[in-house]
């Protein structure tokens, strides 16, 4: 759970190389060279942001499907869905479908049709894994940060190859007191490895937020708690007061950004809310209280309950007894929080090379108490909105991206089928 040790870049690094370090350790350059239509030199992150050069989407038409529509619950059989140039043109019955000629064809008969899924909490450190969390079905996520800012890499594989990676909100590197090896993530940051106490000082959160928005990140990721995942750690201990947090929300909402924050304790949930983070990650003992505050708040919430459960069975009896301690609390926590109206998202917490299925945490939810449309919504419309992508993200409708996932199966009545995509389409480009 969160992100996992790996080896840091050359210790020649240099602020111009910050970006390409990032990528080789991604795996990005090697990618982007196996792409179709590769150039000969891959375009940096500045000059393609700068020359809008960014490759267009594909031309698709997906053929005899059933269609779920997440934001209406509408099943349309028989369906057509028009992309062109990456994004949906037409979506509906196939009498009121005009279908262009000379387009290629995906024939979905027999399959349902459904949007690309969303995982709100992913962590991705390589091309690789990038390239699996696609194939399962998830066509966007939100990284929930890297050691030496992959994300920020994948983010730009994914905008130059879409076929190869998920649409990303990168977050970069945690905002946490111990920075371990991610000490070296930025020469910037290295003046920080001085601090006795660690990044606690109003002055060195802020330098770690703002380090992270000079590289490009999309949102900020911090603490509260230290890991379930480690056995020598204590998930109950509180690392950042409400005032650390607040400082942390403040910089980066300077940049109109915002704030995901890993909390596992009752008052850390709280102390989170209270600082005006955008969600919740894990959150196995929030209680209803603090549930009540987020949705006045419209701050939201990614149990990852796929994550903790995978603790159970664990031969560290630490952990095995926090999977089988922690898996119920948060489904009994995800069930209210969907009854009092709290955004409640899907997030898996890959990470350390093993990429979970989203389809995956879409059952949880749905074991958890909620029906299984509002289990999918959990990684269609509401994590759109989570995400910044409502209106481009977690519907197959006029004007959205030409993602989609193909099932076997009936989702509505079989939510496990989400798990297995038969196909996946990433702007109009079938993978």
């Amino acid at each position: 759970m969160c992100v996992e040790n790996c080896p840091p870049p050359s210790n020649r690094l240099t602020r111009r190389g910050v970006l390409a370090g990032a990528a080789a350790l991604a795996g990005t350059t090697a990618a982007l060279a196996a792409a179709p239509g590769a150039s000969a030199a891959p375009m940096t992150r500045t000059s393609a942001a700068r020359s809008g050069n960014a490759p267009r989407g594909g031309d698709l038409v997906i053929d005899g499907g059933t269609l779920l529509d997440p934001a209406t619950g509408e099943v349309t059989e028989d369906a057509v869905v028009v992309i062109r140039d990456g994004v949906v043109r037409a979506a509906g019955r196939r009498k009121t479908v005009d279908v262009p000629a000379g387009v290629t064809v995906l024939d979905a008969q027999g399959r349902w049709v459904l949007p690309g899924l969303v995982d709100s909490h992913i962590h991705l450190n390589t091309a690789a894994e990038a390239a699996r969390t696609l194939a399962l079905g998830a066509t966007t996520a939100r990284s929930g940060s890297t050691n030496f800012y992959q994300d920020i890499a994948v983010r730009e594989l994914s905008r130059q190859a879409p076929g190869l990676a998920p649409r990303l909100r990168a977050s970069g590197i945690f905002v946490t007191p111990d920075l371990g090896d991610t000490i070296l993530a930025d020469p910037d940051l290295t003046p920080l490895a001085r601090l006795k106490g660690g990044v606690t000082s109003t002055e060195a959160l802020r330098r770690v937020v703002e380090v992270n928005l000079a590289r490009g990140a999309d949102t900020i990721k911090t603490r509260v708690n230290p890991r379930a995942g480690l056995a020598e750690q204590d998930p109950l201990e509180q690392v950042y007061s409400r005032e650390q947090l607040s400082t942390i929300v403040a910089t980066a909402r300077r940049a109109g950004k915002d704030v995901l924050c890993h909390s596992y304790s009752e008052k850390g949930c709280h102390d989170a809310v209270m600082a005006g983070v955008k969600s919740v990650e894990h959150g196995a003992f929030i209680s209803e209280q603090t549930l009540h505050e987020m949705r006045r708040r419209g701050t939201y919430f990614t149990p990852t309950m796929v994550a903790i459960g995978g603790m159970i069975g664990d031969p560290d009896p630490v952990l095995d007894e926090r999977g089988r301690t922690y898996l119920p609390k948060l489904k009994a926590a995800a069930k209210l929080a969907h009854e009092l109206g709290v955004g409640l998202v899907s997030g898996t917490d890959s990470s350390g090379g093993s990429v979970e299925p989203i389809g995956a945490e879409i059952e949880m939810m749905h074991s958890a108490g909620l029906s299984a449309l509002d289990a999918i919504r959990t990684a269609t419309t509401n994590a759109a909105r989570l995400l910044g992508f409502e209106g481009r993200v977690g519907r197959l409708a006029r004007g959205y991206a030409g993602d989609a996932i193909l099932l076997s199966g009936n989702p509505l009545a079989d939510v496990s089928v989400l798990k297995k995509p038969v196909r996946v389409v990433r702007t109009g480009v079938a993978v």
